[in-house]
This record gives structure tokens, C-alpha cells and sequence, in this order.
């Protein structure tokens, strides 16, 4: 999955919206005004996302922090979130070796994460106009 298809995907889901707050080169998806993702075109220089990575595009995504650990120690692309809460956020770096079907996975579970944290209001609204396994896949 590259940078076009992340950001595309990230926009899929149901009232998702983007916002550059951090220059064009970072964009930042919410849904209800809460972050569920940040996608950047070049990762950071030097040690943060590791030799191999570094000017590679990547995604932070939210987490339960038992699965950010699992997901680290079973995809070397899947990393502590960059000026993140290393608890809560993982990076995953765009390259072909992690599979674009589990970058979606954890863009959906991030998503469904913020989403079960939003408002009472606002999560029952949302639960009214889309099925609930749109909302939380």
C-alpha cells in the first residue's frame, strides 16, 4: 500500500475527514474531530523509524496497547508511534513487504477505536446512519 492508497482508504470510512495542520506533507484523518490517523509522505531521518525505513511514507494508528506490542513483534514494518503515546499508537511504514491487507485491518481498528471513545451523542448518532460493522470492523 502506498501513500495514495492509504490515504484513499483512510477516507473510505463512513464521515472520515482530512485535515493538514502539519504543513501538505502530513495529513491527518478524524472522524467527529478526533484523530484516527496521521499519514505522512516521508518518514522522519535517522534512528525513529530505522535505517531501512527512514524517507519511507507511513501511517500512525491508534491501538490497544497488548495488540501494538503483538503487531511489533510480528511485522518488523509496525513500529512505536513517531511523537506518539508509544502505549497507544503504532507507526506502520508503506513498503511492499507489509501486507496491504493488514495495513486496512489496522486502519479499520483504529478507526472503530476512536469511534467507541467519542461522545455518547455523537457515537449513537453515528451508529444510527451506518451499520456497526462498518463502524467497528
Amino acid at each position: 500500500m502506498d501513500f495514495t492508497q492509504a490515504q484513499e482508504y483512510c477516507l473510505s470510512r463512513p464521515e472520515a475527514s482530512i485535515d493538514y495542520p502539519f504543513g501538505p506533507d502530513v495529513a491527518v484523518f478524524k472522524i467527529k474531530n478526533k484523530m484516527f490517523g496521521l499519514l505522512s509522505t516521508s518518514g522522519p531521518k535517522g534512528k525513529e523509524l530505522g535505517p531501512n525505513y527512514a524517507g519511507h511514507a507511513f501511517i500512525n494508528l491508534k491501538c490497544d496497547p497488548e495488540e501494538a506490542t503483538m503487531l511489533r513483534d510480528i511485522f518488523p514494518e509496525v513500529l512505536p508511534g513517531y511523537h506518539m503515546s508509544k502505549k497507544h499508537w503504532n507507526s506502520v511504514v508503506l513498503v511492499d513487504s507489509m501486507p496491504e491487507k493488514e495495513i486496512e485491518r489496522l486502519i479499520d481498528r483504529s478507526y472503530g477505536l476512536v469511534v467507541k471513545g467519542l461522545k455518547k451523542a455523537e457515537r449513537l448518532q453515528l451508529e444510527l446512519h451506518y451499520p456497526l460493522e462498518e463502524l467497528y470492523k
